[in-house]
């Protein structure tokens, strides 16, 4: 099990379950260090205070608040942990909600909840449990690097997943950012859902880093001295290009039902069609007035042979 990072309890109403947090995601990213390009010295961040340009240690480094140009309230973690929180040491659940009702911008990092010993077993199996038949999730605070956060509960395989979430008013609105109305052919709606219907996936497990891969292979190519890896040709975009919508989804279409092994053919949308079809029963009453004018011939013919019959009697 990896370290934890954070120990407590879960408090769900009277119950109280002791846990250990540990992450839930591991960060495969290759670091760089800085350097001197002239000797290849290590370059280090220093802390130094600004007033005598002594370099400090951590053991020597504070916590202060600026309340003023110049004036500055120390704060100790002493003080930090004193602070009457009753979620210091707790992960307190306040609520449970539908799923769908979490706004996915809010959720941040996620942590596994593991029990802290056997007398944590029933509770945790009992949570557990809860959340998986009631099909909910739970809504929780807890305090952590000393400030409050709100945290949600739910089910991963037999693990509890704590995930911290963003206050309310720490997510922006979108409204600025929103393209204004714009209006769309109804073919060009059908093409895009026909789209998302062929990149369709029932799992993402295979995806990968295809960038670190070929960082690694560059980073191993440089070690060994070896000949580094050819760049993969690509078309350039022309800067500035209009984009002929219709024809980039039907492109795009026929390009991910290739990627699966689909049948690739395509038949060629173009914007219009729906208007033309919205006209088809103007088409069809037309129809119905020749159908009607054929109908009243046979009349006229009988009419016509009548008086033909009264000219040969006379």
């Amino acid at each position: 099990m990896p370290r934890p990072l954070w120990t407590g309890a879960i408090s769900f109403g009277l119950v109280t379950i002791p846990i250990k947090v540990v992450s839930a995601s591991e960060n495969h990213s290759i670091s760089f260090h800085q350097y001197h390009r002239e000797d290849m010295g290590r370059i280090r961040t220093r802390k130094v205070c600004e007033l005598d340009g002594k370099v400090l240690s951590q053991d020597e480094i504070g916590k202060g608040y600026e309340v003023a140009k110049d004036r500055t309230v120390p704060v100790t973690d002493e003080e930090l942990d004193r602070m009457p929180l009753p979620t210091a040491k707790a992960i307190e659940i306040v609520a449970f909600v539908e799923a769908d009702s979490i706004d996915p911008v809010r959720i941040s990092d996620s942590y596994y909840l593991a029990v802290d010993g056997q007398v944590a077993a029933k509770p945790y199996a009992l949570l557990r449990k809860a959340l998986e038949r009631s099909d909910k999730v739970a809504v929780a605070k807890f305090a952590w690097h000393n400030r409050e956060r709100l945290g949600l509960l739910r089910v991963r395989d037999d693990a509890i997943v704590l995930h911290s979430m963003r206050w309310p008013d720490e997510i922006r609105s979108p409204e600025s950012l929103a393209p204004r109305e714009t209006e769309l052919d109804e073919d060009e709606i059908e093409r895009a859902v026909q789209l998302t219907d062929s990149m369709a996936l029932d799992d993402i497990s295979g995806f990968r880093d295809r960038y670190r891969e070929a960082l690694e292979e560059l980073l191993t190519a440089k070690s060994e001295g070896k000949a580094l890896p050819a760049a993969a040709g690509e078309e350039e975009e022309e800067p500035g290009k209009v984009m002929d919508l219709m024809a980039a989804l039907n492109a795009s279409v026929k390009a991910a039902k290739e990627t699966r092994g689909e049948e690739a053919t395509v038949h060629e949308m173009t914007p219009g069609r729906s208007r033309t079809r919205k006209k088809a029963p103007a088409k069809k009453t037309a129809s119905k007035k020749t159908t009607a004018t054929a109908k009243k011939q046979p009349a006229k013919k009988t009419a016509a042979k009548t008086a033909a019959k009264k000219r040969t009697a006379s």
